[in-house]
């Protein structure tokens, strides 16, 4: 098996939420689409998820009862950056929605990467990322 096979793309990043109508309505918000999914589908939900992005990522919530009991209690942990267009307008959208910075926009080297990151109103860390990478391979794969 090779690295290449061993992790294939990102299938779903999950965060959890106290109150995943809130977090289904704050989310909405940011990405100009209702969730897809949610399960159950009445009543109070213990997951939702929304598809997003060129490939349709999987963005899920679950309700915080159903956490891993290791889980940290505050932010942290591993971050996935979400490939953005324009990163200083996503940041600031994200600020004027009440999220907090995590980490300041920042220039990664000299060849165009750029990340930032914020803890929702939900206690996740979301990335973003201006990722010339992601744009090539996007490109690449639109030509085929």
């Amino acid at each position: 098996m090779t690295a290449t096979q061993t992790l294939r793309g990102l299938a779903t990043t999950c965060f959890f939420a106290d109150d995943l109508t809130a977090a289904k309505k704050w989310y909405a918000e940011l990405l100009g689409i209702d969730a897809y999914f949610a399960f159950p589908p009445t009543g109070n939900p213990a997951y939702i998820e929304f598809r997003i992005g060129d490939y349709e990522h999987e963005l899920g919530f679950i309700d915080r009862k159903y956490a891993p009991k290791v889980a940290a209690t505050g932010p942290g942990g591993a971050i996935a950056f979400w490939h953005v267009d324009d990163i200083e307008a996503v940041f600031k959208k994200l600020i004027i929605m009440g999220a907090k910075e995590y980490e300041p926009i920042t220039k990664r080297g000299d060849a165009g990467f750029v990340t930032a990151s914020v803890v929702d109103p939900f206690g996740n860390v979301l990335g973003i990322m201006y990722n010339p990478h992601y744009l090539e391979i996007l490109g690449a794969i639109n030509k085929a």
